[in-house]
């Protein structure tokens, strides 16, 4: 074992200690030695076990654990200490910018214990809360995050976004220069409006293939390498990028081919030929089937619609009256409940906005216990009487308890109008005990919508497993609204399951889970992928009208 190996095993040694607070002369002495291993001018393997004791700073102590190292390659007492911490909180040693002081006051005090739930709450603004912690130091924690994320080339939707953008544009322009009559369209993942972006793909219609096919290796923008079939770059980021270069006169039936998945493309092409075509809507017209949405294109299932004429009407940006779950400065919020209620009034023009403050059991999140929510109701009392027509409805995010109860009583309960039942704690029952805590909350009558129904973090946390036909089955059977929860990293309920809810009458509703008034805007990833699983606007609770969903909430609470 090299001197660098054990080295770095007594300083992640120490590190675990200090994460469970041992003796801080031990931790010390570890730590030092770390130091001296590192920058010894020989080799330990090389030296005499009976004499690693006499080398200056290393003791008895130290050297029983050295040569632990160097005869079984690993030691004892790390073993152990590893195996009475949380993985997700190992983990987040790997990350720049904090140590083992910071991350004890993430693990204990805040009770985060993956490297997903702490992305999440940077993008909160719960750091900053804690002691030692300020608004710099949480965005270093993110991006030091978002850095190691994107280390294995996978990318949330919402990562991807801005650079897409960017890059079309400087594709779009640099073409006018090439082959100033070509054709430019995303593809792939991104356009279908994958949730996760492995690549970023695009077509070029070519008028004049040979120009562009010599000039694409000099496009500043991306260090482009001519494969097989496509020109390949890895960006900085580690985003892998792929262009696609075609003559003009195939562009349609090559943007069709490079979005949908491979078997939707080979399905309709079997109906449709080989062309040309002289556009997308070409293609599906020869293959006798409606217009299908790029992002419907991921199965075959929805050729069977397109035959019959029975597609969704995908819902739209345009389609949402109100939002609902947000949070403000009474919970966990960045800005206050008359700030964010203003927003979706002025800034967004929506009929109504509700309030889902973290409930009580959510201590971390400054939750509301009885008194709070009582003066919270008062507040927006007042604020309902300021912004008229528009309207705050009383709803609370109530924490499911680990068997199933909400945390509030039936007498607490009745004064929302409306609550989001949502897990936050204990997220590592078996399916079938997940399953049952969901379905006791959705069986509780108080219960409108089912927060974030998995918990997942997406790239960073799967999620409790649950058996998803019972749980939608069982909102059927309660009137329990589902939330598609449109903060990127969570995208919940996953959009592979719209179909069956809404089959089964199960409405949705697209909530930004909003912290702050910019995160109102997350609510464009949830339409995605609602558009994604087939939601049309009248299946989408906050699509409903002021008069509407006040008539909802009523014959809920009747």
């Amino acid at each position: 074992m090299e001197n660098k190996t054990i080295a770095r095993t007594l300083r992640f040694l120490s590190q675990l200690m200090e994460l469970h607070e041992e003796n801080p002369f031990k931790i010390k002495s570890i730590a030092n030695a770390y130091f001296k291993v590192d920058k010894l001018p020989f080799a330990l393997k090389d030296k005499p076990i009976e004499d690693i004791d006499k080398i200056d700073g290393i003791g008895k102590g130290l050297a029983s654990k050295i040569i632990e190292l160097l005869q079984t390659g690993e030691l004892k007492e790390l073993n152990e200490i590893i195996g009475q911490t949380p993985e997700g909180v190992v983990e987040m040693l790997g990350i720049k910018g904090i140590g083992p002081k910071k991350i004890l006051i993430i693990w204990r005090t805040l009770g985060i214990e993956s490297i997903g739930e702490l992305y999440y709450a940077c993008n909160e603004n719960r750091l900053i809360e804690a002691k030692g912690f300020g608004l710099k130091t949480q965005e270093e924690i993110k991006n030091a995050i978002e850095f190691k994320l994107a280390a294995n080339g996978r990318f949330l939707y919402a990562q991807v976004e801005a650079f897409a953008n960017s890059l079309f544009a400087q594709i779009s322009e640099w073409l006018i220069t090439v082959d100033n009559h070509s054709s430019l369209g995303f593809a792939g993942q991104y356009r279908r409006a994958c949730e996760i972006i492995d690549e970023l793909e695009f077509v070029i219609g070519a008028e004049n293939i040979e120009s562009v096919h010599e000039n694409l290796t000099l496009f500043n923008p991306l260090s482009l390498i001519a494969g097989e079939d496509a020109f390949i770059a890895t960006t900085e980021a580690g985003l892998r990028v792929k262009i696609f270069v075609v003559e003009k006169a195939d562009f349609y039936l090559e943007w069709f081919k490079q979005t949908g998945n491979s078997e939707h493309v080979e399905k309709v092409l079997q109906l449709a030929g080989e062309g040309p075509f002289t556009n997308e809507n070409e293609i599906y017209s020869k293959a006798g089937l409606a217009f299908i949405e790029p992002e419907l294109r991921e199965d075959v299932e929805i050729i069977e619609l397109a035959k019959t004429n029975q597609l969704p009407d995908l819902i739209t940006n345009q389609d949402l009256k109100g939002s609902l779950h947000n949070h403000s400065t009474w919970s966990d919020g960045v800005h206050t409940l008359e700030q964010m209620a203003v927003y979706c009034k002025e800034v967004l023009n929506l009929e109504y906005f509700g309030i889902c403050d973290h409930s009580k059991t959510a201590v971390y999140a400054k939750g509301l216990n009885e008194q709070r929510v009582f003066g919270q109701h008062q507040e927006i009392d007042e604020l309902n009487k300021k912004l008229a027509p528009f309207k705050i409805f009383k709803g609370i995010e109530s924490d499911i308890l680990s068997d199933g109860s909400l945390d509030y009583s039936d007498d607490i309960l009745k004064t929302f109008d409306f609550v989001v039942a949502s897990v936050h704690s204990n997220l590592r029952m078996d399916e079938a005990k997940a399953t049952n805590r969901l379905l006791k909350a959705i069986e509780n009558p108080y219960t409108t919508i089912l927060g974030h129904p998995t918990g997942r973090l997406l790239l960073s946390r799967a999620g409790y497993p649950i058996d998803y036909k019972k749980i939608i089955d069982a909102c059927s059977a309660n009137g329990v609204v589902i939330e598609i929860n449109a903060n990127p990293l969570r995208l919940d309920l996953d959009w592979r399951w719209h179909r069956y809810a809404l089959e089964k009458g199960v409405l949705l509703s697209i909530n930004p889970d909003a912290h702050r008034t910019d995160g109102f805007h997350d609510t464009r990833y949830g339409v995605l992928v609602a558009r994604k699983g087939g939601l049309s606007a009248d299946k989408c609770l906050n699509a409903f009208s002021l008069e509407e969903i006040t008539e909802y909430f009523g014959s809920r609470k009747g």
